[in-house]
C-alpha cells in the first residue's frame, strides 16, 4: 500500500519551518490519539502516520532526501543509508518517548505521555518503607505544644559504604538485563492492536546497575538495622486521630533510595482532673453544703498551675463557672479555649446524732422549703431533706 505524501499528512506546505511542523504534528497527535477515539478504527493508523511524517520532515538531512527522492529515499535504496523505522510497528510509549519535547509534561491529560508516568531513574536505589508511631501526650503538652524526643528502631544508612551497598564506587556495573535502563518491556499483539507492558527490571529492581563486590556490613543493601533519636515538634491543639508526617524519617532506602515517611499518630493520656471538649476543658468541683449556701473563695487546678475562684452564695449544683482563656491553645491559631468549673455539692450520708439534730432544726425553715422556690433547679437542700425522709 502506497504511503501518502508527508507534507499532505501534516497539512503543511513544503516551505514550512520547524515551528509550523511541530504545531501541525501536535495538533494531529491530539486529534487522532486512540484514547480519544475509541470508536474510530483508523485513529491509530492516522496517529502513527503523522508521527512518521514528522520524524522525517523535522530532520534537515532526511527532509532533503525525501524532497529529492520521495518515499524511496527513506528506504535505504536510491539515496543510500535511508530511514528504516516503520512507525506502524512502534508502540505509543515509544512515540511519546521519541517526541517528549513536543508533548510537554501532560499533553494528553495522563493518557500515556512520557512525562505523565513516574519512572525510577537508574542508580537511585529503592525507596524505604513508611513507618507509624503512636505518641501519647499529656493534656498540658497538647495545650501549649511541646518538643518530644523518641527513639525509633528502623533501617538506617550503612556507615561503611555510605548507603551505596558496594565496597567501592568501582564495584558498580551496568545491569545486563535492562542495559542500564531500569525497566524491561514486553510487546504483545492482539486483535485490538499492539500492547507494551513496561515493568521494573527483575534483575536490578529498576536501578539500572548491579554490584560486583557487595559491602560486608550491609550485604549490598546500603542499610542496616539500627536506632535513631528523632525530635518531634508537637503544635498546640492537636487531638486524638491527628497525625504528623515526617518525610525522610522512616526506613532508609535500599542503596541510596529515598527514606520513607514517619507518621506520628497522636494519642491523649487521661488527665487526673480535666476532661476535654475541643479546646475547652472541664473540671468538677465538689463543695460542702455550707460553702455552696454561704459562698466561698477556693482554689482550683488549671493547665499551668492553680487559680482562685469565687463561689457566690446560693450556688446551685450543676452550675458552670467559666474561666476565660484557661483552656487549650487552638491548632494553627492564637486563640485559647476556656476552662469550665462544674459545681457539685457533697451530701454526707453518715451523720452523727448532733449533726442530725442541727439539720433537723432547718426542716421547717422557710428558706429550706423547695416548694417555695419553684424556679430553683436541683435545689441542694432538697437532697439534704431526702436523706432524712
Amino acid at each position: 500500500m502506497s504511503k501518502r505524501d508527508y507534507y499532505e499528512v501534516l497539512g503543511v506546505s513544503k516551505s514550512a519551518d520547524e515551528t509550523e511542523l511541530k504545531r501541525a504534528y501536535r495538533k494531529l497527535a491530539m486529534k487522532f490519539h486512540p484514547d480519544r477515539n475509541p470508536d474510530n478504527p483508523d485513529a491509530e493508523k492516522n496517529f502513527k502516520e503523522a508521527a512518521e511524517a514528522f520524524e522525517v520532515l523535522k530532520d534537515p538531512n532526511k527532509r532533503a532526501r525525501y524532497d529529492q527522492f520521495g518515499h524511496a529515499g527513506m528506504s535505504g535504496g536510491a539515496a543510500g543509508g535511508g530511514f528504516d523505522a516503520d512507525f506502524q510497528d512502534f508502540s505509543f510509549d515509544d512515540i511519546f518517548s521519541r517526541f517528549s519535547d513536543i508533548f510537554g509534561g501532560d499533553a494528553f491529560g495522563g493518557m500515556g505521555g512520557q512525562q505523565g508516568r513516574t519512572r525510577r531513574r537508574s542508580g537511585t536505589g529503592q525507596p524505604g518503607d513508611d513507618m507509624k508511631l503512636q505518641l501519647k501526650l499529656s493534656l498540658e503538652e497538647i495545650a501549649f505544644g511541646t518538643e518530644r524526643e523518641v527513639k525509633v528502631k528502623k533501617f538506617v544508612t550503612c556507615d561503611s559504604c555510605s548507603g551505596t551497598g558496594a565496597e567501592t564506587e568501582d564495584d558498580f556495573m551496568t545491569c545486563g538485563t535492562c542495559n542500564g535502563v531500569g525497566e524491561v518491556r514486553q510487546v504483545s499483539r492482539t486483535m485490538f492492536g499492539q500492547f507494551v507492558n513496561v515493568q521494573p527490571c527483575p534483575t536490578c529492581y529498576g536501578e539500572g546497575r548491579s554490584i560486583r563486590n557487595k559491602c560486608n556490613d550491609c550485604s549490598g543493601e546500603g542499610r542496616v538495622r539500627g536506632e535513631e533519636t528523632i525530635k518531634i515538634q508537637i503544635p498546640s491543639g492537636v487531638t486524638k486521630g491527628n497525625y504528623i508526617s515526617l518525610r525522610g524519617q522512616g526506613h532508609a532506602g535500599i542503596r541510596g533510595g529515598e527514606a520513607g515517611t514517619l507518621i506520628v499518630l497522636i494519642e491523649e493520656e487521661k488527665h487526673e482532673h480535666f476532661t476535654r471538649e475541643g479546646d475547652d476543658i472541664f473540671y468538677d468541683l465538689s463543695l460542702s453544703i455550707p460553702d455552696a449556701a454561704l459562698g466561698v473563695t477556693t482554689e482550683v487546678p488549671t493547665l499551668n498551675g492553680k487559680a482562685r475562684i469565687k463561689i457566690e452564695p446560693g450556688t446551685q449544683p450543676g452550675k458552670m463557672l467559666r474561666m476565660r482563656e484557661k483552656g487549650i491553645k487552638g491548632l494553627n491559631t492564637s486563640k485559647h479555649g476556656d476552662q469550665y468549673v462544674r459545681v457539685h455539692v457533697f451530701v454526707p450520708t453518715n451523720l452523727t446524732d448532733e449533726e442530725k439534730e442541727k439539720i433537723e432544726s432547718f426542716k421547717d425553715a422557710r428558706n429550706f422549703d423547695p416548694s417555695l422556690h419553684k424556679n430553683a433547679r436541683n435545689n441542694l437542700f432538697e437532697r439534704v431533706k431526702a436523706v432524712f425522709s
